[in-house]
Formats: C-alpha cells, sequence, structure tokens
C-alpha cells in the first residue's frame, strides 16, 4: 500500500470516529446511554437476574457482540432467538435497541418482557417517537444518531456513513464503554474475562 494509500485511510477512519465521536457530545433528552446501562446491568447482576439483548439488522450484531462480553464478565446473558435462551422474568433486564425509534418485532418483544415483569431498556436515537417499544420501556436511553429515519436530511453531500451507520457504530463504542466501567464493580480482572472465551474455534 502507498503513502498516499495510507494517507487516505487514515483520513477516512479519523473522519467516521469523529462522526461517531460527535454522538457522545450532543446533549440528550435522558441520562447518557453509559451511564443508564452501567446502572441497568449492575442493578440486574446484584439480584441474580438475567440479561437479554435484542435488535435487528446491524443494531443486532452490535447488540450480540454486547452479550458475548456480558458473558465474558460472568453474567448470564442471552441474545434473543437463541436456541438456548432461556424464559424471561421479573428479576431480568431487557436490552433493546430501536434506532428509529420503534420496529414491529422490538415492540413485541419488548411487551412480552414488561408482561413478564423485567425491566426493559430502550435504546434509541427517536425517544419521542411514541411506539410500543418506548411504552413498554422501564427506562429510555437515547443516542443521538443519524438512523434511517433521518438519513438524507444531513447536508447535500454524500454521506460518508449512510442510513444507520452513525447509530451503529455509536452502539459499538458505546457497549466497549459499558464493559469497562463494569469491570470493576463486578470484580472482574482481565485473566478471568479471558477465561470465559470460548476454546473451541
Amino acid at each position: 500500500m502507498s503513502e498516499t494509500d495510507n494517507s487516505m485511510s487514515s483520513s477516512l477512519a479519523t473522519q467516521i470516529c469523529d462522526q461517531i465521536n460527535q454522538v457522545f457530545t450532543k446533549p440528550t433528552s435522558t441520562p447518557p446511554a453509559l451511564t443508564i446501562l452501567v446502572e441497568e446491568i449492575s442493578g440486574a447482576a446484584a439480584r441474580g437476574g438475567q440479561i437479554f439483548v435484542y435488535g435487528v439488522g446491524r443494531e443486532g450484531l452490535m447488540l450480540k457482540a454486547l452479550c458475548m462480553r456480558l458473558f465474558h464478565l460472568g453474567l448470564s446473558a442471552h441474545c434473543v432467538f437463541d436456541m438456548t435462551t432461556p424464559p424471561i422474568t421479573s428479576s431480568d433486564l431487557l436490552i433493546a435497541s430501536a434506532g428509529p425509534g420503534g420496529f414491529s418485532t422490538v415492540d413485541a418483544i419488548c411487551g412480552v418482557a414488561k408482561s413478564n415483569g423485567a425491566r426493559v431498556v430502550l435504546l434509541t436515537a427517536q425517544p419521542e417517537s411514541g411506539s410500543a417499544a418506548a411504552k413498554c420501556a422501564s427506562v429510555i436511553a437515547n443516542i443521538p444518531a443519524q438512523t434511517m429515519a433521518d438519513d438524507g436530511m444531513v447536508g447535500s453531500g454524500p454521506l460518508l456513513l449512510p442510513m444507520g451507520s452513525v447509530y451503529e457504530g455509536a452502539l459499538f463504542v458505546l457497549f466497549e464503554m459499558v464493559i469497562f466501567k463494569l469491570s470493576q464493580p463486578l470484580d472482574q480482572s482481565p485473566d478471568a474475562v479471558r477465561s470465559r472465551h470460548t476454546n473451541l474455534e
């Protein structure tokens, strides 16, 4: 790779990281998502509850990555629709994402979780959407990033991160911060976390 190619790659990477970083500097209509997630996950752990995650598309992939790391922290964490996902109960926590405000599956799953007494955290860029998921949420974490709901409304030039990529990238960064913040109160050393990683690879 030439020096010019390296420079272009570095420039694009910087622009992408800057765009994601801006999400965390914007004011939100709720307490910071980091604060909400750390408190809710810590609370579930303290009461011996399980943690369930769900999102559609690329949002769902980010939540699966979070679920993996929660498991590595020693928590009982499950992705909705996995064959080994247990029933949700009143001591448990559902973390669901609906960047544009709501999706039919997210709405339905949040409704089931609420009807079984579980706490529901809804991650969204559109906290005032009035979606069924928002109405079922115990708490809403506002992530003020571009999603499919407002794609195309930003400026007139080509977007570096299209559709919901800013929101999805922000989820990845947010979840890494959550894991970092949880490791100390959960008393999990790097070696303990590493010991739970699969060896069937």
